[in-house]
């Protein structure tokens, strides 16, 4: 594994049709879905005074 993804693992709880549409937009693009995901969290606005900076 790359340690430059080797930050945080998190594990999430999808319904059947979550991730059946999640299943169906990979295979359809040829992406996997830890890309799909990670791109969607980047798109997230969030303020900047709740983002903790741990470095």
């Amino acid at each position: 594994m790359n340690k430059k993804w080797a930050v945080k693992r998190i594990t999430i709880n999808l319904t059947s049709v979550e991730a059946e549409k999640l299943e169906k937009y990979c295979s359809t693009t040829g992406r996997p879905a830890t890309d799909v995901i990670r791109e969607l969290i980047r798109s997230l606005t969030v303020e900047e005074s709740h983002i903790v900076n741990n470095t």
